[in-house]
């Protein structure tokens, strides 16, 4: 299957806990990417100002729905939010 749609995740997320997040990364990683319908890649992307998780999805549809999931909102979300500096940022792309 091709990536046609991106979620990107920006979030701030201090030096200090920033090992914190690339296990919570880690440990979900491999049931994203079998567990959830249409997921096909799931990278971290780290810079000094931020972390970014970007996954890539073979459809919009599939990316929205992934942020609605039991996965999402009960393990990653969970485990993300007490290492957050501000709220995180949200976007979806499609591929052209």
């Amino acid at each position: 299957m091709e990536v046609k749609a991106y979620l990107e995740i920006t979030m701030k997320i201090s030096n200090e806990n920033r090992s914190a997040a690339g296990k919570v990364y880690s440990d979900y990683r491999a049931p994203f990417l079998n567990n959830i319908t249409g997921a096909l890649t799931k990278n971290l992307l780290i810079r000094n100002e931020d972390v970014q998780v970007l996954h890539g999805f073979d459809s919009v549809e599939h990316a929205k729905e992934y942020l609605d999931s039991e996965l999402f909102k009960n393990d990653v979300f969970v485990g993300l939010k007490p290492l957050w500096d501000a709220a995180p940022d949200v976007k979806i792309y499609s591929v052209a």
